[in-house]
């Protein structure tokens, strides 16, 4: 008996009909409810509105809006049960004297269809103690727009009565650019795709930051939905979209919680998080082709008088492709042509032979080959295989030629640009993520602490160790900071050799910038040898040949407290830095300064008062606690 039970469960349960059947029942009965997820504006920390969602019966086969919008697809009653959800979550918003707005889904069928019972929705509204101001229809992926005029003008009729308009899951579907721009939103909503890992994942990090600069000019507000993570919302909140909305913010519930509970501790926090980066490698590589270049080309057929002529009417010319049915076969140069005809007689001997005979194999890349890729393969070649032209083929079929010049220019720009971005030695930051992310903090009005790292006697140790020893110095300097620092909160950057800035918004930065420099000292033996570390330095010669005492190498860490509205920008904090850190090369031994002095921008130009300076020394130092003015 049990079984057939179960069975008879199971054809209930899958029988499309009987799901019909107990849709039109709830719908008559007023078995819907709808329940309330907030939406919270992240500036003041209070909720802006509540998104309205649909529900049948708890624990039925039915309760979830996909299940019952399948169902009312089956009984073909989709935008009667749209309209009913809609009636359902306004009426019992309406028992709940909330003050918030209200987010009502509503297919852009469902909306044309209701557009003729505007003003008895507008009293309706008015009769319930909810003013049509605080209506946003939010539209959603049901059907594509072919018809943007009507829709426009179904729209405006809409906002004349007060209600506002709102575009969901933008990213996904039909909510894409041009929808935007002819709806022109009050509100536009960012798919929960673009939110999940935007603390990790860079390239959507770029997308919401490009919504945000769009909804700016064309004045809506961004929503944020999927939002489940401190460090999403932290993030978002940095990047500036004003309102969030998900699990991580609140659960839906039937009760509307008109008042923030319990709010995630990135939504009170003041710092500024660090943004995710994408290092410059993993950018998209300028492709082969951008390099192409269309030149006369040559069967086999042709004489090597034919291709003499080539050259002499286009002196410009130094090289000349041989083609078969659209396949390179051959490079002909200038020189070498030139250079068999040089000799006495050759050309009357050998001008109407083939030019194949003077031709030689070509070095081909196909059009969407990466110029990083093609420089390694060039870059790999013996001296007798190099060539200064390359055939560039598209499908095995020749296109046209590059040329090696072109090609090392543009792996010569991108080394420079990448090393700004990604210092190579260690990977961390180079100049110009340090000083965005400087500016992102001074722009904030959110204060923090700016160190700069430096080694001491390092030029010495690296003439008497030799440079592999010193890049392994460095690198140890760079694992020492990225340590030490609290996650998402500290940034360190290297701006190349042995310089290094930290910007610190952790509240216990000072303790942790002391153990790096106790760190590094303790490491210190790894680098020297035993008689030079008991010497505490080596003896060298400077450059007249006269005996120099070299100290062993020391950690330099010069700090600057920037508080909010004391610096214009990264230039003027970089300014205070360099006297920060020259005051603490002037310290012996490892150090960490602290220039406690409040700055104040005049002109572009920081000023200081009077506090003095404090030093700072590691553990393994010798305590020095005087104080420094600079």
């Amino acid at each position: 008996m049990n079984t057939a039970m179960h069975s008879q469960r199971e054809r209930v349960v899958t029988d499309p009909h009987h799901r019909s059947r107990e849709l039109r029942r709830l719908m008559d009965d007023h078995g819907l409810h709808a329940v309330y997820q907030p939406i919270l504006d992240v500036r003041n920390g209070s909720y802006l509105a509540c998104e309205a969602l649909i529900r049948g019966p708890d624990n039925s086969e039915l309760h979830t809006p996909a299940a019952l919008f399948a169902a009312a697809a089956e009984a073909q009653c989709t935008h009667e049960l749209e309209w009913l959800a809609v009636e359902t979550a306004i009426l019992q918003f309406a028992e709940q004297n909330c003050a918030l707005r209200l987010f009502l889904n509503m297919s852009i069928g469902c909306l044309h269809a209701s557009r003729r019972r505007l003003t008895a929705i507008r009293q309706d509204l008015l009769r319930l103690g909810v003013p049509p101001s605080r209506i946003v229809i939010e539209l959603t992926e049901n059907e594509s727009v072919t018809d943007f005029s009507d829709l426009q003008e179904t729209l405006q009729d809409f906002r004349r009565i007060g209600i506002q308009i709102a575009m969901d899951d933008m990213g996904e579907g039909f909510s894409n650019l041009r929808m935007w721009s002819e709806v022109r939103p009050e509100f536009v909503k960012i798919d929960r795709h673009f939110v999940a890992d935007i603390d990790k994942d860079p390239l959507k990090l770029h997308f919401v930051r490009a919504m945000h600069e769009i909804a700016d000019a064309c004045g809506s507000a961004l929503i944020a939905e999927g939002v489940e993570t401190d460090a999403q919302l932290a993030v978002l909140r940095d990047l500036g979209i004003p309102y969030l909305q998900g699990f991580g913010i609140a659960r839906p519930h039937r009760v509307i919680a008109s008042v923030p509970h319990n709010l995630p501790l990135a939504a009170n926090h003041e710092g500024i998080l660090v943004l995710p980066s994408r290092p410059h490698s993993e950018r998209r590589m300028p492709r082969i082709d951008q390099l192409l270049h269309e030149v006369p080309t040559v069967s086999p057929e042709t004489d090597n008088d034919a291709v003499y002529r080539i050259f002499e009417h286009q002196p410009a010319l130094n090289i000349v492709p041989v083609v078969a049915g659209g396949q390179p076969v051959g490079m002909i140069t200038r020189s070498a042509l030139i250079d068999r005809f040089a000799r006495p007689f050759r050309r009357e001997l050998y001008g109407k032979r083939s030019c194949t005979m003077v031709m030689d194999p070509p070095l081909i890349f196909d059009a969407a080959k990466s110029v990083q890729e093609a420089a390694q393969i060039i870059g790999s070649l013996r001296g007798t295989e190099m060539c200064d032209t390359f055939v560039i083929t598209g499908n095995g079929s020749y296109r046209g030629v590059g040329f090696l010049r072109e090609l090392m220019a543009i792996i010569t720009d991108m080394q420079i640009r990448a090393a700004r971005y990604a210092n190579p030695l260690t990977q961390l930051p180079g100049n110009v993520p340090i000083n965005e992310q400087m500016d992102r903090l001074i722009d904030a009005q959110r204060g923090f602490v700016a160190a700069y790292c430096d080694l001491d006697h390092f030029k010495p140790y690296n003439d008497a160790y030799g440079y592999r020893r010193g890049d392994q110095m460095i690198q140890q300097v760079g694992a020492l900071l990225t340590e030490a620092v609290a996650d998402h909160m500290d940034f360190v950057g290297h701006v190349g050799g042995d310089d290094f800035i930290v910007l610190m918004q952790s509240e216990n930065w000072e303790s942790r910038l002391r153990r790096v420099i106790a760190e590094f000292d303790t490491a210190l033996p790894q680098h020297l040898t035993a008689e030079h570390l008991a010497a505490g330095g080596y003896r060298d010669e400077d450059r007249r040949g006269q005996p120099v005492f070299h100290p062993i190498p020391a950690l330099s860490i010069g700090c600057v407290t920037v508080l909010p509205g004391a610096f214009l920008g990264h230039y003027d904090v970089s300014a205070a830095l360099s006297e920060a850190k020259k005051a603490a090369k002037h310290i012996p031994g490892s150090v960490v300064f602290v220039d406690r002095r409040q700055h104040l921008a005049i002109a572009g130009t920081p000023l200081g008062h009077t506090e003095a300076s404090a030093v700072l020394s590691a553990p393994t130092i010798a305590p020095l606690q005087q104080c420094y003015a600079i």
